[in-house]
């Protein structure tokens, strides 16, 4: 999809108060071309009748299946009037009178109709345009995009994947690393702080057994691989044929659920690492391994390339007997080859300890932000 930079709004002050020029809809208007296009989205992915045919999970383990629309009428109808404006009628409520454009508490932002997250507080941020913004989603695939072509603009509309309510719109005008702004309405979020339990419809579900599937999950294993910068792991390891997913994240320290922030102080112990999920019908930890040492100098000490320190160490985390033999033999063939001429291998071998995923904007990072890594192709 083809997007171009259209401002928000442009905003005047008039008697010391803040008025929106050129502001999206309002209650008494109704969505043209972006409600067509992501109403017949959701009748595709429900089928003819409305009728899901097999449960959607996103990356992060939530199940995103659209709802019916009978369902989404039966939560919207509990919302107050200018919920309902703003979710069920593309509405946009006024510049700086939101109730969470100020809010700076930790926690999760999930959609007030469904309550599936869609933003983080790590990556919120003060845009000046009166809304909450965003550089960057919970999980890219809670949060969908339609073309929006209403009032003369070409713009973005952003919607809830699973109850497809009106959120706002993105913009190209965002700051680094993503450099989009998502431009939210108060009125479509909730706010959940960081130390309070989430409420069940904001939880990740784990698709286990015929109530959630009826057909059986390929079996998978997982691996996990530390290598230096995890964008360009992840990036790479995603692109191997039979694995299904690579997730970037914190492994081997001494800290609960660590901060970026909190790793790159060289405090906590912790690896970048690199969580592979793959279907070993279709790959082999052998291959696995065979990647990882292509994309990495495992001979570099706490460090690759430009980047140093004890989190960008070369490491690998086994979950069993057999990926701890397999690593040992495989490491020992490299030892014995003149692969590395002579220079001695620093990679770690550890039993894996707790997985803690990076904050929402590491995740598929170079995919994003058209970056390169120093990464090479193993495949």
């Amino acid at each position: 999809m083809t997007r171009r930079i259209v401002p928000a709004c442009v905003c005047l002050t008039v008697f010391g108060g803040a008025i929106c020029v050129g502001q999206a809809p309002g209650p008494q208007e109704v969505r043209t071309d972006a409600s067509a296009d992501r109403d017949s989205t959701a009748t595709t992915a429900m089928g003819a009748k409305g009728q899901d045919m097999r449960p959607l999970y996103s990356k992060s383990g939530y199940d995103i299946t659209p709802y019916s629309r009978e369902r989404v009428a039966e939560l919207a109808a509990k919302l107050d009037e200018e919920a309902y404006r703003v979710t069920q009628g593309a509405g946009t409520e006024a510049a700086f009178c939101g109730g969470l454009l100020e809010n700076k508490g930790d926690g999760l932002y999930t959609c007030v109709v469904c309550g599936l997250p869609l933003f983080s507080s790590e990556s919120k941020f003060e845009s000046g345009t009166g809304w909450p913004s965003f550089y960057t989603e919970f999980d890219p695939d809670h949060v969908a995009q339609h073309v929006d072509t209403s009032h003369g603009m070409m713009r973005t509309e952003i919607t809830c994947a699973r109850c497809n309510a009106h959120l706002g719109h993105v913009f190209d005008d965002g700051p680094p690393p993503t450099h989009q702004r998502f431009c939210l309405n108060s009125a479509a979020l909730n706010f959940v702080e960081k130390d309070r339990p989430l409420p069940p419809e904001s939880r990740p579900s784990q698709p286990s057994g015929a109530q959630a599937d009826p057909k059986p999950a390929p079996a998978t294993e997982t691996a996990y691989f530390a290598g230096g910068c995890f964008w360009g792991l992840e990036h790479y390891f995603q692109r191997g044929p039979g694995v299904i997913d690579a997730v970037s994240g914190y492994m081997q320290g001494r800290v609960n659920k660590p901060t970026y922030k909190q790793v790159c102080s060289d405090s906590t112990g912790h690896a970048e690492t690199v969580k592979v999920v793959f279907d070993p019908k279709r790959i082999s930890y052998r291959r696995l391994l065979e990647a990882f040492f292509e994309m990495h100098d495992p001979t570099e000490l706490n460090r690759q390339g430009p980047d140093v320190g004890e989190q960008y160490r070369s490491g690998i985390w086994y979950v069993n007997d057999q990926q701890k033999k397999e690593a040992e033999r495989f490491i020992r063939e490299l030892g014995g080859s003149k692969k590395y001429g002579g220079r001695k291998i620093v990679t770690e071998l550890e039993p894996a300890k707790e997985f803690f995923p990076a904050e929402g904007y590491h995740q598929d990072y170079i995919e994003k932000t058209g970056g390169v890594c120093h990464v090479t192709n193993p495949w």
